[in-house]
């Protein structure tokens, strides 16, 4: 059928009552689904669907019978037209998504970005806070790469294919061996280079291609001014196609100044060392030079201008995005050229220097950790929030986790490659001894969060015993049946761990700082293996240190080999599949302003179809509407609605049910969900109810004065009754259309509108 809208934006119309005249107007109700995806058939309660508009990837669906409700003579007025809107191809809908797991450090380190503290926008210190996320986010890139270089240029064509043992015992590196004409160590440099090469060329053509998909969709034209309550209501708040293509060409560049420093220096060592040819130590001195002057663009370029939320920025850098990777490339070429050159007597032995390099980046992540907390920290006194996650501190804990999976997926890598390489048995260095030094701490590191989950576990078995009275009085039984008191009570408890969560992320993330700095001092002192440190001194220390780098290391192996493992069910598996992508629907719905490699952020799609759908409909026939959003579609709805203008924001209502967004979106990101915009949002749209029960893990009140309803109880009956002679489950997150309070809440809000007669606006209930 043909869609509903076609073209522009309608001008707005005047609502009947209003215009004088007598053609009835129905009203619409569009529902938005969770995490995990839902069909339009399941949303609608209808085998019978049409696609009404919208494409393979995201569309707004309806009933077959009201097709065309809106254009009949008498559209039903005792109901709403109900449209559903599919959105779960834009993140779980493709096997191939489930690589992105292994970028996961780089979605980590974006979220961060949205997690500061509530303050003024535009003040330095807010200015401070994206800068240093920013270049967190850039020594992430740095790492991995560095990672890629430590497997194919130090394990694979430095150490192993130069001894002959190992190069004998791995046939497919035989031309290789010294002697040959690739035997001299520069030219398996540069061959091996190939490898992190392409691993950089991947991460810039992902991110261009979804770029194009998802930072390229244009959102609704505004009229009017960007509102100030809230960043989300910004014209340009979900159109970060400027920013996005300016990091990926800074981070296209570090990554590929990052293999032609690999390469490079150490031939320039060489020929700095050993006497060679004039020609040749000054061609290395200016290849440095040139590092250096490509490393100072790169981050001029990422500290330079942020984004731009007041408009529409349809700019884009074109010599900055091209030249920058161009010239990283030309310095790359350079680089490989260079150290191919023929130096003959030139031998490779023990490693290439990647503790040095891997101990920088180290200390430069803990160090921006550290400035990072002193600015949010800043920010949360000039504007606090007792809500706020760690009081201010998530997003830098946040950043010291990104930076920790990175180590661990860096150091699993390298420490799974050298094992398999040195088959034969020790006769190669291995990787960097800082690798080996924070495997070693990792063991540590988990006891510290076993016994903090150890702590809250039993805290939280002591609130389910005091809760047990409470549940039998509010379902008003005596001496009930002490299993399923104890069910409800303990089902209650678990979900109230999610408002401890930020309390196990501050300890995690202390613990990761203060022992990762305590592995980068052990490393650079000793130089040697916590193993080989440790030689002589007291027996327990001894036997401390070899359990924790042989522990440290299994786990480090098991860790990286549980990524690899889950993404390729994912691949193939549908279920496994659903089940990680409900991690992205969750952790890919900011957009990237801090790490143009992170997974997409669907929002930019999602939203603006939103406000599209919801703008045409209530200019077009001076309607209003319901949105209707269950868990991360409640948050969808509510980012829409901040997008429309006032005008057409009056004539929407929200219906939300379990929501997260005050629990989770409200505490971790406060400048942008905080109390005062939730407040703002409320008073703009026509109503809004919030449904929740005790039993959900994710979703909670709102906190807002006449605006949540509940708790509803989970479960509907304690025992049997009449109209329930089996048990009743407790749904948790789920099947809040199941609880006749739903219905009950929907009636109030569509006599809100004009639907089935007039009522008084609902209030809290007890």
């Amino acid at each position: 059928m043909e869609r509903l809208i076609v073209g522009g934006v309608p001008s707005p119309a005047a609502p009947p009552e209003e215009s004088g005249t007598a053609q009835p107007v129905a009203a619409l109700e569009l529902l938005v689904h969770g995490v995990g995806g839902a069909t339009p058939e399941k949303m609608l309660d209808d085998p019978r669907t049409v696609r009404v508009t919208g494409d393979d990837t995201a569309a707004v669906y309806r009933r077959a019978d009201d097709a065309e409700a809106e254009t009949r003579t008498d559209p039903p007025q005792d109901r709403p037209i109900p449209e559903a809107y599919v959105w779960s191809n834009l993140t779980s809908g493709n096997g191939t998504r489930a690589l992105w797991l292994l970028l996961l450090p780089f979605m980590v380190v974006n979220l961060a970005h949205w997690m500061r503290p509530a303050a003024r926008a535009g003040t330095r210190t807010v200015r401070a806070y994206g800068l240093l996320v920013r270049l967190a986010a850039l020594s992430l890139t740095v790492l991995l790469v560095a990672a890629a270089c430590e497997v194919a240029l130090d394990l694979t064509a430095w150490q192993c294919a130069g001894t002959r043992a190992c190069a004998e015992h791995h046939s497919w590196l035989g031309f290789l061996e010294p002697g040959g004409w690739w035997g001299q160590p520069g030219r398996r440099l540069a061959l091996a280079a190939l490898v992190p090469t392409a691993l950089v060329a991947l991460l810039w053509y992902l991110s261009h291609r979804t770029w194009r998909a998802y930072e390229s969709q244009e959102p609704l034209p505004r009229t009017d001014g960007p509102d100030e309550v809230t960043t989300l209501s910004r014209p340009g708040f979900w159109y970060g196609r400027r920013l996005v293509s300016r990091l990926r060409a800074a981070h296209t560049a570090a990554g590929l100044l990052t293999v032609a420093a690999t390469v490079g220096t150490a031939a320039a060592r060489r020929d700095h060392e050993r006497g060679a040819p004039a020609l040749l130590d000054a061609l290395g001195h200016l290849l440095e030079a040139t590092l250096i002057v490509g490393a100072v663009s790169v981050v001029w370029v990422v500290c330079g201008r942020g984004r731009t939320e007041n408009r529409l920025d349809h700019k884009i850098d074109r010599h900055l995005v091209r030249r920058l990777p161009l010239g990283s490339l030309a310095v790359l070429a350079y680089a490989l050229v260079y150290a191919a050159w023929s130096r003959p007597g030139w031998v490779s032995t023990g490693r290439l220097p990647g503790d040095l390099t891997f101990g920088g980046i180290a200390v430069a992540q803990g160090v921006v950790a550290v400035a990072l907390a002193v600015v949010a920290r800043r920010l949360y006194r000039a504007d606090p929030e007792h809500r706020s996650a760690l009081r201010g501190l998530g997003g830098p804990a946040v950043v010291m986790l990104a930076c920790a999976l990175g180590g661990v997926m860096s150091g699993g890598v390298a420490q799974r490659v050298a094992d398999w390489l040195d088959g034969t048995g020790g006769v190669l260095p291995g990787p960097p001894v800082l690798l080996t030094w924070q495997a070693s701490v990792i063991p540590a590191v988990l006891l510290v969060v076993l016994a903090h989950c150890a702590l809250l576990g039993q805290r939280a078995m002591s609130r389910a015993k005091a809760q047990e009275p409470a549940v039998e009085k509010e379902y008003g039984v005596e001496d009930g049946d002490p299993a399923r008191t104890r069910t409800i009570s303990r089902a209650r408890a678990m979900a109230a761990l999610t408002d401890r969560a930020p309390l196990l992320i501050g300890v995690t993330s202390g613990a990761t700082l203060l022992l990762g700095a305590a592995a980068v001092v052990g490393a650079l002192a000793s130089g040697k293996t916590p193993v080989g440190a440790a030689v002589g001194t007291y027996p327990f220390v001894e036997g401390a240190a070899r359990t924790g780098q042989a522990l440290g290391s299994w786990l480090i192996g098991f860790a990286f080999l549980t990524f690899v493992t889950w993404g390729r069910r994912a691949y193939k598996d549908p279920h496994a599949r659903r089940t990680i992508g409900i991690l992205w629907d969750v952790g890919t719905f900011w957009p990237r302003a801090a790490h143009p490699f992170a997974p997409p952020c669907y929002a930019e799609r999602a939203v603006p179809d939103l406000t599209w759908r919801m703008t045409t409909w209530t200019r077009a026939t001076g309607g209003r509407l319901v949105i209707s959003g269950h868990s991360q579609g409640s948050v969808l709805a509510a980012a829409a609605a901040w997008q429309l203008e006032p005008a057409d924001r009056a004539r929407v209502a929200l219906l939300t049910y379990g929501s997260p967004i005050e629990r989770l979106y409200g505490r971790w990101f406060p400048a942008h969900f905080g109390p005062d915009s939730l407040k703002a949002l409320h008073g703009d749209v026509d109503c809004w109810r919030n449904l929740y029960r005790l039993t959900d893990p994710i979703g909670g009140p709102v906190r807002l004065p006449d605006v949540d309803c509940g708790p509803f109880a989970d479960p509907l009956e304690y025992g049997r009754t009449t109209l329930h002679p089996l048990p009743a489950p407790l749904l948790g997150h789920s099947d809040y259309q199941a609880d006749p309070g739903f219905a009950r809440e929907r009636k109030h809000l569509l006599a809100r509108l004009g639907l089935g007669g007039r009522a008084p606006r609902p209030t809290v209930e007890a």
